[in-house]
């Protein structure tokens, strides 16, 4: 299997300024309804992340690191507060839109993967554009220069079990870049793989930050964490400024 190759950035239309902040967090926070019981999973949280920026967010159980990923990947709404994806403010948006936003501007990656098995890798790749209405010739050469620029351009007619784990988590890369989102949000990305596959991954997103991409990557893993500019660390569903991980493992 070839290493990754050097990834440049899709030509895409105007869009955020470098250094312009393109997820804002203001004052947000999101409390559950157990029965008579509220839960509290955060707590007037703001955050800032420019264009460009390579951010990780740590912190143990509990401590709302996940519902933090929820709301800026709009899978879930705050409670209170307000959150602008691209200058654009999420917590008016109703569920039709927020999904538009999920397959437009944000591009997941999941410590499952979540490739569908009877698909090829290509065909797994183009899913995002099939939903966008994208003509299939279109489609289908986007996803060829997504999986090219993951370094599988090889692997293209392969179904998931033909594939290595940290061949199917590039596949699940070169799905989330085939949109040309504004973000790409990774969810313990490496959790399922091994070291080597891990360090193929994480050199991959290193590559996808120098190439310009914007990364915001959840994980319990220090040393993972280490890899992006800056960490946020979540605990009480609060952030306490951009620490650095601390040592040893982190409970997820």
């Amino acid at each position: 299997m070839s290493g990754p190759t050097l990834i440049d950035r899709p030509a895409a239309g105007p869009g955020p300024r470098p250094g312009e902040v393109i997820l804002q967090l203001d004052h947000v926070s999101k409390t559950y309804a157990s029965g008579v019981l509220e839960v509290h999973a955060l707590q007037d949280v703001s955050l800032r992340v420019a264009r460009g920026e390579y951010v990780s967010i740590v912190g143990p159980s509990g401590s709302g690191k996940s519902t933090l990923m929820n709301i800026i990947g709009c899978l879930d709404v705050a409670t209170a507060g307000a959150y602008l994806l691209g200058g654009t403010d999420v917590e008016q948006m109703n569920e039709t839109q927020l999904a538009e936003v999920r397959n437009r501007q944000i591009g997941f990656v999941f410590q499952q993967f979540n490739l569908l098995p009877s698909l090829t890798a290509l065909r797994n790749v183009e899913l995002p554009l099939c939903y966008a209405g994208v003509r299939k010739d279109v489609r289908r050469q986007r996803a060829r220069d997504a999986l090219g620029r993951v370094g599988l351009a090889d692997r293209v007619d392969h179904r998931p079990n033909e594939l290595s784990g940290g061949q199917q988590q590039r596949v699940a890369v070169a799905r989330a870049l085939v949109g040309d989102p504004t973000l790409i949000l990774a969810d313990e990305p490496t959790g399922n793989l091994d070291s080597h596959s891990t360090a193929d991954v994480l050199a991959l997103l290193d590559e996808l930050h120098a190439s310009g991409r914007t990364i915001v990557l959840i994980t319990h893993e220090p040393d993972v964490a280490h890899r992006a500019q800056r960490t946020i660390h979540v605990r009480d569903g609060r952030i306490f400024g951009d620490l650095e991980p601390a040592p040893g493992p982190v409970d997820g």
